[in-house]
C-alpha cells in the first residue's frame, strides 16, 4: 500500500494530491456550514451595500410619523392618553393617508381613562366621580376612531408565553398557501404580545413588527410572515400594504426548497427559504420623518400625507427601539420597516437565488482545480498572477450581479478556497526546493584554501587520516531569507547560480585575504576557520577583520544589484547575512575514510560558533562573537556585550558580543556612549531591576544610532514579560536559546 501511494504521488504529483485534499476539506466545511463562513459571507454583502446603497431617485409614498424627542417635550412622556393617539389617527386620515400602521403596542388599558382616573384620585366629590365614570373610556375612544380608519396595529412574537399573554389569539388575516404548507420553514414564536381586544377588534389589520437580528446583531433580513401557535401572521409591512390596497388576503408560494415568495397588494415579493426578505437599505433620510408634534399642531402643509403609507414609531433614544443595519450602527426600528416598504414598492429587493450556493461551490472547485493543474507547470509567481486575475474576475462577476441585478453571490468562499489550495501547493513545492537545495549543498560543499593546496603539495603526509588539537577561531555565515531569493529565480536557475557566485566570491576572498581557511560551502552558508593548517598567532583578530570586510563587501554588492534591478525594471531583494565567530580548542585534520576525506574541524567551539550565527536574527545584529574571541580582540575592535546565552545543546551559559566595527569606531564617542548605555541596561536586567532596565531602554539613543534598536526591543520585551512573570530565584541571568 505504501509503495502504491508513493507511485501515485510521484506520477500525479504530491503537490496536486495535497491541493485536492485541501479542496475536499473546504467543500466539507461549506457543507457543514459553520457560523464563521456565514459571518464572512454576510460581511461581504454588507460591504456591497455600503458601496452601493439603494438610491432614492424620487420621493416615495412612505412616511414615518415619529414619536421623537421634540414630541416628548411637547406632549409629555410616553405613553400618551389614547385620546391623543385617536386624535393623531384622525388627523392622519383626514390628510388623506392611504393607511396607518403602528410600530408600537397598546397591551394594557389606558390608566388615564376617566373611570380609572376617578378610582385612583382621592378626594373627588360623588358627583364628579359619577360624571367621570359615565364618560367613555380612552380605549373605546381610540377603538371608535380605528373602526372608521385604515389602521394596522403592531404585534410582537414571544419566545415563550406567560400567563398574562395566554389570551386567545384573534382571527388573523386570511392567507392563501400555494405549493404546500409553509409553516415548517417560517420563523416561529411560542406566544404573541398583542393589543387590547377592543382595539384589535376595531383595527383593519394586525401585523408583526418582530425582527430577529443576525447572530452579529445586524438586521439584514426581515420576515414577511411568521408562525405563531400554528397560525400564519403577516409582518407589519405586508399587512399595511394589504390594508392600503384594499385586499382581503395575501398569499405564500412554496416549493421543495422552502418559501419562494409572498404575494401582497398585487406584488410578488421573492424571499429566502424561510420567508425573509433582504432589505435593500438606503442611507438615513430625514425627509422620511414627520414629528407627531407637527401633525397634532397642524404645522404640516395640507395634503402632505395624501396617499402615503404611514408608520407610527419612535426614534427617541430613551424608548430603546434602535437597531444595527449594514449602513448604520443605530437605526430606528420603524425606519427599517419603512425601508422594507420602499424596497417592495420600488421592487428593488436584494435576492440570493436558491442556486447561489451551488454556483459558489462550482466556482471554488473550478478555481482550485486550475491552481492544482497549473501551479506545477507555471510556478508559484505566474500561478499567483493567474490566481490574482481569476480572483479579480470572480469579484467582478459577484459585484456585477449585485450592482446590476441585485443578486447576492459570495465571492469570498471561492477565493478563500482557491487561495488555501495555492498555499498548500506552494508549501509542498517549497519543501521539494529545500530538499533539492540540500542535495546541492552535499554535492558542492568541498572546497580547499589555495594555501592548503600548496602545503599539501609540499607535505603529502598530511593526507593521512587523523588530526591534531589546536586553538582555532571558527566562522559560520548564512544568508537570511534565502528561500525568498531563490523563489525569485525560479524560472532562471542559471541566474541564481550567477548570484551565488557573485555573493560567495567576495566572502571567500575576504576570508582568504585574512589568512582563513574555507572549510565548506553549504548552499548559501559558509564555514571557515583560522590558525590551520597554517599557523596564525593573531587568528581571532583576523577572523574579526574578515567578518567586518564581508559585511562591507556585501553592502557594495547589494548597492550594485539594486542599481541593476532599477535599470532592468525589476524588484530588488537585498542579501542579508548573519555571522557567528568563536575561539577555542578544536580537532583539525583529514576526516573521513581511506578513500574519501575532508580537511575539517570538530569540537564544542565549532558548535558554539554555529549557534552564535543562528542567534544573530534574535539579537538583530550582523556579527556575534563568543567570549573567548572577545577577550583576544577587545582592545582593537568595537564590541558590545549583548547577552549571557545558553545555546541549544549546552548546559553552561556563554557571554556573547556584537562586533560593530574596527579600532576607529571603538575610539569614537558615539560608540563609547552606546556601550555605556547597553552596559547599564544589561546590569539592570541581570539584577532584576526592571524599572531601571526600562528606563535604560528608553534613554539608549546612542545605541539606536549604532544600529542596536533591535537589541533594545528584545530587552524591552523580556523585561515586560519578567515584570509580569519574574524568573525563578535560581535564575542566573542567562537566556535559554531554544532554537539553533
Amino acid at each position: 500500500m505504501k509503495l502504491q501511494w508513493r507511485t501515485l504521488a510521484s506520477g500525479f504529483g504530491l503537490e496536486r494530491l495535497v491541493g485536492l485534499g485541501v479542496l475536499a476539506v473546504a467543500l466539507l466545511i461549506k457543507i457543514v456550514d459553520p457560523g464563521v463562513l456565514e459571518s464572512l459571507q454576510l460581511r461581504t454583502f454588507d460591504v456591497y451595500q455600503t458601496i452601493k446603497p439603494r438610491l432614492q431617485t424620487e420621493p416615495l409614498p412612505v412616511t414615518i410619523v415619529d414619536i421623537d424627542e421634540k414630541s416628548l417635550v411637547a406632549l409629555g412622556q410616553w405613553p400618551w392618553p389614547r385620546t391623543l393617539v385617536a386624535d393623531l389617527v384622525a388627523r392622519l386620515m383626514a390628510d388623506g393617508a392611504a393607511a396607518v400602521a403602528f410600530d408600537i403596542l397598546f397591551p394594557e388599558s389606558d390608566r388615564l381613562s376617566p373611570a380609572r382616573f376617578a378610582e385612583t384620585v382621592p378626594g373627588l366629590s360623588s358627583s364628579t366621580r359619577d360624571e367621570l365614570i359615565g364618560k367613555p373610556g380612552n380605549d373605546e375612544v381610540l377603538a371608535k376612531v380605528l373602526g372608521s380608519s385604515r389602521v394596522v396595529l403592531g404585534q410582537s412574537g414571544l419566545s415563550g408565553a406567560t400567563a398574562g399573554e395566554a389570551r386567545a389569539i384573534l382571527a388573523q388575516t386570511p392567507v392563501a398557501t400555494i405549493g404546500g404548507d409553509p409553516r415548517p420553514y417560517l420563523p416561529s414564536y411560542q406566544g404573541l404580545l398583542r393589543n387590547l381586544d377592543v382595539l384589535e377588534n376595531a383595527a383593519a389589520g394586525r401585523g408583526l413588527f418582530s425582527m430577529r437580528n443576525e447572530f452579529d446583531g445586524i438586521v439584514r433580513r426581515v420576515p414577511l410572515v411568521s408562525s405563531i401557535e400554528g397560525q400564519l401572521h403577516p409582518g407589519l409591512a405586508v399587512e399595511l400594504l394589504r390594508v392600503a390596497t384594499g385586499q382581503n388576503a395575501f398569499a405564500i408560494k412554496s416549493n421543495a426548497a422552502g418559501i419562494a415568495s409572498v404575494v401582497v397588494g398585487g406584488v410578488e415579493v421573492p424571499t429566502d427559504r424561510t420567508g425573509r426578505i433582504w432589505v435593500n437599505y438606503s442611507h438615513h433620510d430625514p425627509t422620511r420623518f414627520v414629528s407627531v408634534a407637527q401633525v397634532l399642531a397642524g404645522e404640516l402643509p395640507k395634503g402632505r400625507l395624501a396617499g402615503h403609507l404611514i408608520l407610527v414609531g419612535t426614534s427617541a433614544v430613551g424608548l430603546g427601539d434602535l437597531r444595527a443595519t449594514p449602513l448604520a450602527d443605530a437605526m430606528p426600528g420603524v425606519e427599517i420597516h419603512a425601508q422594507l416598504l420602499e424596497t417592495i414598492l420600488t421592487k428593488s429587493w436584494l435576492e440570493r437565488p436558491q442556486y447561489a450556493l451551488g454556483a459558489e461551490i462550482v466556482a471554488a472547485v473550478v478555481l482550485s482545480l486550475l491552481m492544482i493543474a497549473l501551479m506545477p507547470v507555471l510556478g508559484a509567481i505566474r500561478a499567483l498572477s493567474l490566481g490574482a486575475l481569476l480572483a479579480a474576475i470572480t469579484v467582478a462577476v459577484s459585484w456585477h450581479m449585485f450592482s446590476r441585478h441585485r443578486m447576492l453571490f459570495d465571492a469570498l468562499y471561492p477565493l478563500g478556497t482557491s487561495f488555501g489550495v495555492f498555499v498548500a501547493v506552494t508549501f509542498v513545492e517549497y519543501r521539494k526546493e529545500e530538499r533539492s537545495r540540500q542535495s546541492i549543498r552535499n554535492a558542492f560543499s568541498r572546497y580547499l584554501d589555495p594555501a592548503m593546496v600548496e602545503q599539501l603539495a609540499s607535505q603529502p603526509g598530511r593526507l593521512s587520516l587523523g588530526g591534531e588539537t589546536r586553538e582555532l577561531t571558527i566562522l559560520f555565515s548564512d544568508v537570511r531569507g534565502f528561500t525568498r531569493i531563490s523563489e525569485s529565480y525560479r524560472d532562471d536557475p542559471q541566474g541564481l547560480t550567477n548570484l551565488m557566485n557573485r555573493f560567495l566570491t567576495p566572502i571567500s576572498r575576504a576570508i582568504i585575504e585574512s589568512r582563513g581557511t574555507i572549510d565548506k560551502y553549504m548552499g548559501d552558508a559558509v564555514m571557515a576557520f583560522w590558525n590551520a593548517p597554517l599557523d596564525d598567532p593573531d587568528h581571532a583578530a583576523n577572523a574579526c577583520s574578515a567578518s567586518l570586510e564581508i559585511v562591507r563587501r556585501l553592502a557594495v554588492l547589494n548597492a550594485d544589484r539594486a542599481a541593476e534591478a532599477k535599470n532592468e525594471g525589476r524588484n530588488h531583494i537585498p542579501i542579508e547575512i548573519g555571522i557567528g565567530l568563536n575561539t577555542g580548542p578544536c580537532v583539525v585534520g583529514n576526516m573521513g575514510s581511506d578513500i574519501r576525506f575532508d580537511y575539517s574541524v570538530l569540537g564544542d567551539s565549532v558548535n558554539l560558533a554555529s549557534r552564535l550565527e543562528g542567534q544573530t536574527k534574535t539579537y538583530a545584529v550582523a556579527i556575534l562573537i563568543g567570549a573567548d574571541t572577545a577577550a583576544k580582540v577587545a582592545d582593537r575592535f568595537a564590541l558590545v556585550e549583548v547577552d549571557l546565552i545558553r545555546v541549544k545543546g549546552k548546559t553552561l551559559p556563554s557571554r556573547c558580543f556584537a562586533l560593530l566595527g574596527d579600532r576607529n569606531l571603538r575610539s569614537s564617542s558615539d560608540f563609547n556612549e552606546a556601550a555605556r548605555e547597553i552596559g547599564e541596561l544589561i546590569a539592570a536586567y541581570r539584577q532584576r531591576r526592571w524599572n531601571d532596565a526600562n528606563a535604560a531602554v528608553a534613554n539608549a539613543q546612542a545605541a539606536r544610532k549604532m544600529g542596536l534598536g533591535g537589541l533594545l526591543s528584545l530587552y524591552e520585551t523580556r523585561v515586560a514579560e519578567f515584570s509580569v512573570t519574574p524568573p525563578p530565584e535560581a535564575w542566573d541571568g542567562a537566556f535559554d536559546a531554544v532554537q539553533k
